[in-house]
């Protein structure tokens, strides 16, 4: 009888001490997994992987906030679940005190931080790639062979000349490793958002498409940065399309030229030969000289009525205009604007 007692006492002491083990065992995973990842940190900390990561430089960018105990179980999760062989791309955000857990879980399953990004009013489309390239994952030179490739324009509705009638220029929230599928796709979603039934009520009523509204706003655009005189501005090409006179704006020369640096236009750039040069082509040019502002936009479709045919820009170098109805006083207004650059010493 005290041999069964003896006996049943060491199996409970035994069962006992294999419980506390596995006890302890499981106590000690748990603090591990949710612990807190980072002990050193106190601002938000963003984590970028792109394509060309691998398991070693994700622990070389954690390891810039990471604590050692949260450094040695990220790696014990990350080989437990394979995580190397599913690493995903992404702009990760991971707060201070966060659990270990978490971050991991954050990186495994995708759980992203979007980001803003905006859409510049930008003059060409190597400019646009430049900008967008700082925002997100995708490459300038990848975007650039995109925009400037005649069968991906053709898939989205327009051509090379075109194309920049495509973006409306505000900012968007997005995921920082979108792809450039999908990031022309949202851009063709904001369009025809932009276009809504009153706003192409208001083209048909101006005898323009989306894309004809969007090129002269971009002459508009680029003639005044003032946004109170932008309907005047459009109001007086408009009169000259519908008059078939020659636009002659000086912006569509620039463009032309491809030099945006000029200050003075002269005679001898009026002759250079470009569908843009409105000085020797009539209507509108093949597509928009820049990414068209909202405010560009909205002046064309809600052009003042007035009878102006001519405008110069003012000799106090406002940056706003003294308007004609008549060449006289046109020529009037234009020569005290010249006598102005004479003064500064402005020759082109």
């Amino acid at each position: 009888m005290i041999k069964i007692r003896r006996k049943t006492l060491w199996l409970i002491c035994t069962f006992v001490c294999i419980l506390s083990a596995g006890g302890l065992y499981i106590y000690h995973s748990i603090t591990e997994k949710y612990g807190t990842f980072s002990d050193k940190q106190e601002e938000p900390y963003y984590l970028f992987i792109d394509q060309d990561d691998n398991i070693d430089s994700v622990y070389a960018k954690l390891h810039v906030i990471a604590s050692e105990k949260g450094m040695t179980c990220f790696k014990k999760l990350a080989a437990k679940e394979n995580y190397a062989q599913s690493i995903r791309t992404g702009r990760y955000k991971i707060e201070p005190g966060k659990r270990i857990i978490d971050v991991y879980r954050q990186l495994k399953f995708h759980r992203q931080e979007p980001l803003m990004v905006t859409i510049p009013e930008t003059r060409t489309m190597p400019r646009m790639a430049a900008l967008l390239s700082r925002k997100i994952m995708i490459d300038s030179a990848t975007i650039v062979s995109a925009l400037t490739d005649t069968a991906v324009c053709a898939s989205y509705g327009y051509d090379l000349q075109t194309l920049p009638a495509l973006f409306i220029p505000n900012t968007y929230e997005v995921y920082w490793d979108i792809t450039l599928e999908d990031l022309l796709k949202r851009m063709v979603k904001e369009n025809r958002h932009f276009w809504n039934a009153e706003r192409m009520a208001k083209a048909e009523a101006q005898g323009l498409t989306p894309v004809e509204v969007c090129t002269l706003a971009s002459i508009v655009d680029e003639e005044t940065a003032n946004n109170d005189e932008k309907p005047m501005v459009a109001g007086l090409y408009l009169n000259r399309l519908r008059k078939g006179m020659l636009l002659q704006a000086d912006p569509t020369v620039k463009f032309a030229m491809q030099d945006f640096s000029l200050r003075r236009i002269l005679n001898k750039h009026l002759t250079t030969d470009s569908p843009y040069n409105t000085y020797k082509y009539a209507g509108l040019p093949p597509g928009p000289i820049k990414v068209a502002s909202i405010q560009g936009i909205d002046a064309v479709l809600n052009a003042a009525k007035h009878d102006y045919l001519y405008m110069c820009a003012k000799e106090d170098f406002s940056g706003t205009h003294n308007f004609a109805v008549t060449m006289r006083e046109h020529m009037h207004n234009a020569r005290r604007y010249q006598q102005a650059l004479n003064k500064r010493g402005i020759k082109g």
